[in-house]
């Protein structure tokens, strides 16, 4: 299983030290990525109580529904290899920033990290501090 980490979210996504990857390694990344999202929801949910509804659909996207009835959506989209997160705070586009071994994916407007922003709005909508781990 890959880790992904929010160490070194500075990069760049023209930086020479990004590599470039084609559909299948889109692919594979963004399944793990789905995947350890999932499971770092579920272990913050038992953990917190969120009482968090997460339910996959057609294989690339995750809805989760809080008890206040919001949600986010997260989706990959594979013509353009970016993750795209719908929150109540607004859209997002994340587009690979990382290498192999180091997982990454920025904002393409204010370059910022993915699991960074999800932890951010999965706090906000969840009324409290959610510290997602993922593996």
């Amino acid at each position: 299983m890959i880790e992904y980490s929010m160490q070194d979210s500075g990069m760049n996504p023209n930086d020479p030290g990004v590599e470039t990857i084609d559909d299948k390694q889109f692919y594979q990344l963004g399944s793990n990525l789905l995947h350890s999202i999932e499971v770092a929801l579920e272990t913050a949910d038992e953990a917190l109580d969120l009482d968090l509804d997460i339910e996959r659909q057609g294989g690339n996207v995750i809805n989760i529904r809080f008890k206040d009835k919001s949600v986010i959506v997260i989706n990959t989209q594979p013509p353009l290899h970016e993750i795209w997160v719908a929150a109540k705070s607004g859209g997002y586009h994340y587009r690979w920033a990382g290498t192999m071994a180091q997982p990454l994916w920025l904002d393409t407007k204010t370059g910022k990290e993915l699991l960074s922003d999800l932890t951010e709005f999965t706090s906000a909508q969840a009324g409290q501090a959610v510290n997602m781990s993922l593996i």
